[in-house]
């Protein structure tokens, strides 16, 4: 076989002419994107990177035997890697925040309404149930959860959910301002919240895994692999006795899983199970997923300021997507616009990392009525 006649014979017969170059230009587009601009660059660049090798010569995914195939098979069909993901995030998590500021947590569930609001809306498109769920967590902008959930119940839609969601996740800055203007009032951005929260206890820190976790699971039996990872990990950080094993959960650990998820993600992105009609609608409606999830935090925060002495700024409830920590910066930037006193990263560290909980719990109703 001749130099490029392999890929060759694969561009005239994919979907349509030319589509395994096209679905390499996307890939590079990916690999310029986590590069040049830095979005979520520990994944665009495996991904993208991937995703040009297995359009260059697709056996490596279509076959069995093939490096990328045997990963995911492993790695994503049996749901492994996203959950070992969890126990990396629970490491790198601070609850202190909703501890100090429980009612947080209110804010982080109002953002899921975006998941079960695009989860109608695709319904009513045409897609079936257990596709509808898939597209619809996206909103929830939590990469392992979209990738869990899509394995379970429509691994045909991972090649398209799961870098909606990281996508999205990186985009976050040009996403969220948009929302959150239209929703608030310059007076309103410009509420002042004291920065300092209450000091929380050891034992604060110590009990809340364990508690949340006994909590969810009790509630949400099918949410059990991804609470339980995620408040593993964080007992680990929280305990005070295992800082090794949560140093290496945070860091190398992390490290090694995000390569294997970008291999396996990127390396399924094959033209023909990439480039379909229903990737671009899911792709529109992981966008409006998002808006959506955001739209719904600010609209809680200004409804609990309705019934609250202390006044939150409405801009906090935006974090209550689970982009850790990226739409939290988002608020901080946007408040000391407003009003250069504020200093919001903290108080909405407590909604952003409240949505991680919301997520995986609206993931566990999904598997609960849908599997």
């Amino acid at each position: 076989m001749i130099i490029g006649e392999g890929f060759l014979s694969f561009v005239t017969g994919g979907p349509f002419p030319g589509s395994y170059i096209v679905a390499f230009i996307i890939g590079a587009f990916f690999v310029y994107m986590g590069i040049a601009k830095k979005w979520e660059p520990l994944l665009l660049v495996p991904i993208g990177f991937c995703m040009m090798t297995v359009n260059l010569f697709p056996p490596l995914f279509a076959e069995s035997t093939g490096l990328f195939s045997q990963i995911y098979a492993v790695g994503i069909a049996t749901e492994v890697l996203p959950l070992l993901i969890f126990i990396g995030l629970g490491a790198m998590t601070d609850f202190g925040p909703v501890i100090a500021n429980p009612k947080t947590l209110l804010l982080g569930a109002a953002a899921q309404f975006g998941v079960y609001f695009v989860f109608v809306m695709a319904l009513l498109v045409g897609f079936t149930l257990p596709e509808a769920a898939s597209i619809g967590i996206i909103g929830g902008a939590d990469g392992p959860t979209t990738v869990y959930l899509t394995a379970k119940l429509a691994p045909h839609l991972l090649a398209a959910t799961a870098p909606a969601a990281y996508s999205y996740m990186a985009l976050v800055p040009l996403i969220q301002p948009p929302v959150i203007r239209a929703l608030t009032t310059k007076s309103e951005r410009a509420i002042y919240m004291k920065p300092q929260l209450r000091e929380v206890s050891q034992r604060e820190k110590i009990l809340f895994p364990i508690i949340a976790a006994t909590v969810i699971i009790w509630l949400v039996p099918m949410a059990a692999p991804l609470v339980g990872c995620f408040m593993f990990g964080n007992l680990l950080r929280e305990c005070g006795v295992t800082e090794r094993l949560a140093k290496t959960a945070s860091e190398a650990f992390m490290d090694i899983l995000v390569i294997l998820l970008g291999i396996s993600i990127g390396g399924s992105m094959t033209a023909d199970n990439f480039l379909k009609p229903q990737t671009v609608l899911v792709f529109v409606l992981g966008i409006v997923a998002f808006a959506t999830a955001t739209a719904f935090g600010v609209v809680m925060g200004k409804i609990m300021n309705l019934f609250s002495q202390e006044k939150i700024n409405p801009m906090i409830g935006a974090a209550g997507v689970s982009a850790v920590p990226m739409s939290a910066r988002v608020v901080q930037i946007l408040g000391q616009q407003a009003n250069p006193r504020n200093f919001l990263l903290m108080h909405a560290m407590g909604p952003n990392v409240a949505g991680v909980i919301g997520t995986m719990v609206a993931a566990g109703m999904f598997l609960h009525f849908l599997r």
